[in-house]
């Protein structure tokens, strides 16, 4: 029996550490031994500024991975309104500070015209970059009993001509999404994964620890293991509901060691 260890690195999602801030997750990161963060671009000033970023990045010796761009509804005006600028700006971020991919979320039904040119759009900017653009797997509402889909030209881009995804892996408990079948569906258009967790409640994007919920997290990883898999998982968790600082770092500190762990995949020799 011998062990396969994947090559692909572990971020901590700024996201993660909320209601503490930027900074807060660069130490956290660390101090907990992560490889580099994912910045959620969001309300925090120091999201939005690249010059403290990489002074955050050279200080804690702590690598900027990815940058999620600003596509939240509470988001809608962080880097002003237009989102095709967004994207441009998360791009200039992402080469700025070495960070190989962009997540951006499928657009809102109501933005028309960019949701009308996303995909052809995307491309182009591709064609522009070595940044890699990765769509995220999001989720319908429901309402009434009915199922709202807020997303253009879908919630799900598994099915769509998107060359670079995001795998959310508490998203697929919202949407009550066979995760195993979208990995493997996927193949090596997966380029990123949201590694969090979930029990499937409707309209709650719960990111819990890795191994809290039903999701088939610790199979994925297994597999990206044995598949040699070289992208990036970032630990997205919701630790909002820690009653203190020290709940907060373990919980980071056991998403963190469940990632390694199953990230070490045994194969027969």
């Amino acid at each position: 029996m011998s062990v396969r260890v994947s090559s692909a690195k572990i971020a901590l999602s700024t996201a993660s550490v909320y209601p503490e801030r930027t900074p807060d997750a660069f130490e956290l990161a660390a101090r907990l031994g992560y490889d580099g963060v994912e910045i959620m671009v969001g309300a925090d000033p120091v999201s939005q500024d690249v010059d403290v970023l990489e002074r955050l990045s050279d200080h804690y010796q702590m690598p900027i991975l990815a940058i999620h761009a600003p596509c939240l509804l509470v988001t809608q005006r962080v880097w002003g309104k237009d989102p095709w600028a967004k994207l441009q700006r998360a791009q200039r971020a992402a080469e700025r500070v070495g960070a190989r991919t962009v997540v951006v979320h499928p657009p809102f039904r109501w933005q028309r015209d960019y949701a009308r040119d996303f995909e052809i759009g995307l491309a182009r900017m591709r064609d522009e970059t070595d940044v890699a653009f990765a769509v995220e797997n999001m989720f319908p509402l429901k309402a009434r009993g009915n199922e709202v889909v807020p997303y253009s030209p879908d919630w799900n881009p598994v099915d769509h001509d998107f060359p670079q995804v995001t795998l959310d892996l508490s998203h697929t408990a919202v949407s009550g999404s066979d995760a195993l079948e979208m990995f493997t569906k996927l193949g090596d258009r997966l380029a990123h994964l949201h590694l969090a967790d979930g029990v499937g409640v409707p309209n709650k994007d719960e990111h819990l620890v890795p191994g809290r919920g039903t999701q088939p997290c610790a199979p994925i990883l297994e597999r990206m293991a044995g598949n040699g898999y070289s992208g990036l998982v970032v630990l997205e968790i919701n630790t909002r509901k820690a009653v203190s600082r020290s709940e907060r770092i373990d919980d980071l500190a056991e998403a963190l060691a469940f990632a390694r762990l199953h990230l070490a995949a045994s194969t027969s020799a």
